[in-house]
């Protein structure tokens, strides 16, 4: 991909990180009960260790990175950074609400980590990699501050059809024509949705042990109002383009929601699994 199209990527990421951070922050709870599952399989193949040094990318709210910090111990150090100064903020005051005092603030881009070669010794990065143009710069970058011990955990959202969270609303903006279809090889929710490509990326990044698993959570909602109104707090770019519909367009893509989320009805509402790809390196 072109030097100026990667440009224009970052550009447009940040845009949307900085706008959507606020609704991120209040929608907090909710994500991370959604996340769970994911948080806690990364953080036991991290295997952190007390003392240890724990960078944290794409750090959103930085709640992964905060259970790292409490692992590795007062004599450990937690590094949270995002590319976006208001996600970093966000991280910030839960730090201070948790009271976590074993941790340093950064603004900084995955793709250019202002660290010393070998000088951490394990990396999260929480459904992140996945949404940076240049995921390839972004891991080499990784590899390059990690220790020759260290360690990476990472999770990516897997294909659209195990994700209907995702899938369906994407799928009825592109139809609707409020979003452009995914360009090959563009960042984006399913851009490292096969452990092949997951697999590649790391081995060409240099990390020559890799193992990726499936690790399944779930979406628990109670009506399709409430699920357009979380996909607009946090669902990044398609988050935008559902706050932009006009009235007659939102009416449109909740029907299709509604008919595409029958299989997934429940006593409460609705149920929408969700599958993650994790992997672990070194």
């Amino acid at each position: 991909m072109r030097t100026d199209t990667l440009d224009v990527f970052r550009g447009a990421s940040y845009e949307v990180a900085e706008t959507i951070a606020p609704t991120w922050e209040r929608r907090r709870a909710d994500i991370e009960d959604v996340a769970t599952p994911v948080r806690q399989w990364m953080l036991e193949e991290l295997a952190a260790q007390e003392g240890d040094t724990v960078l944290e990318l794409a750090a959103g709210t930085g709640d992964t990175g905060f259970e790292a910090a409490a692992l590795v111990g007062a004599s450990g150090r937690l590094i949270s950074t995002d590319f976006s100064p208001s996600m970093l903020e966000t991280a910030r005051r839960r730090g201070a609400e948790l009271g976590v005092e074993n941790v340093t603030y950064r603004v900084m881009d995955a793709e250019r980590i202002e660290l010393e070669d070998d000088s951490v010794d394990a990396v999260l990065c929480r459904f992140g990699y996945m949404l940076m143009a240049d995921p390839a710069a972004a891991l080499a970058e990784t590899r390059r501050v990690l220790r020759p011990s260290g360690r990476l955990t990472l999770a990516v959202w897997s294909a659209p059809d195990r994700n209907p969270y995702f899938g369906v609303i994407a799928t009825s903006l592109i139809r609707h024509g409020h979003v452009p279809p995914p360009d090959p090889g563009a960042p984006g929710i399913f851009s490292m949705a096969s452990p092949e490509r997951i697999t590649t990326l790391l081995a060409g990044a240099g990390f020559s042990e890799v193992r990726t698993e499936d690790v399944l959570g779930s979406f628990a909602l109670p009506s399709i109002d409430e699920y357009l109104a979380v996909v607009a707090d946090t669902a990044g770019p398609l988050g935008l383009a559902v706050r932009g519909l006009s009235d007659d367009d939102r009416a449109a893509v909740k029907t299709d929601v509604e008919t595409s989320f029958v299989p997934f009805r429940s006593e409460r509402g609705y149920n929408l699994p969700a599958v993650a790809l994790c992997a672990v390196a070194s």
